[in-house]
């Protein structure tokens, strides 16, 4: 399906989720209402693959400049680009450097079976450096510490991994927690859009909704 199809679909699916959830009750719902917010200029998405060197995956592109730039999405909602590189997307603070490659190509973690607190600090700066997350932009906030994110440099280019080092689960692809699949940022959107609409649909046949 083309990308134009695409965007279209996904479209229209928010708009269904609108009609089956008028009370917000799906998970994140109540932050972003089913609604996408205004499109990025492609001024400033130029500007901003500009600044970092980096050009954005044409899905992602695509969807912030002809769809919406942030709003509706998984978890708590899509990111706005300009929100990418914050390291840590709840205080929003810290660089994330897009200039250099991701550096995973499998799922990540370090030894944290760690006895005593002397020794989980010594080890705490290094698994939570930023160079970890180089070359990926953060696009979703699950809560609890953990980001979804979208490679934009590196072997990785194009796929959305997720990071819950803040748990202790390293960084991963795949969020959806499966951390073996790839999957792209329009995959991603879409199956995401699938599994709500199947499960609004799902409490509705129930009398849940």
């Amino acid at each position: 399906m083309e990308t134009s199809e695409r965007l279209k679909t996904i479209d229209e699916q928010l708009a269904v989720l609108r009609r089956l959830d008028p009370d917000l009750t799906g998970f994140g719902a109540a932050k972003h209402s089913y609604r996408l917010n205004p499109v990025a200029s492609e001024e400033a998405v130029a500007a901003f693959e500009s600044t970092h060197g980096v050009g954005l995956p044409s899905g992602y592109r695509a969807f912030v400049t002809r769809l919406g730039n942030g709003g509706a999405g998984p978890w708590y909602g899509l990111e706005p680009l300009e929100n990418g590189t914050y390291d840590d997307l709840d205080s929003k603070s810290g660089p994330i450097d897009l200039g250099a490659p991701f550096p995973h190509q499998k799922a990540w973690n370090m030894d944290l079976q760690i006895e005593g607190d002397e020794r989980y600090e010594s080890i705490e700066d290094e698994y939570f450096d930023p160079k970890w997350v180089c070359g990926l932009i953060r696009i979703a906030n699950y809560g609890c510490g953990i980001s979804l994110n979208l490679v934009v440099n590196g072997d990785e280019y194009g796929n959305v991994w997720v990071d819950d080092r803040c748990n202790d689960g390293g960084i991963y692809p795949d969020p959806f927690f499966h951390r073996e699949e790839r999957t792209d940022f329009l995959t991603w959107y879409e199956l995401w859009l699938d599994l709500a609409v199947q499960d609004l649909e799902k409490r509705h046949a129930s009398g849940r909704v």
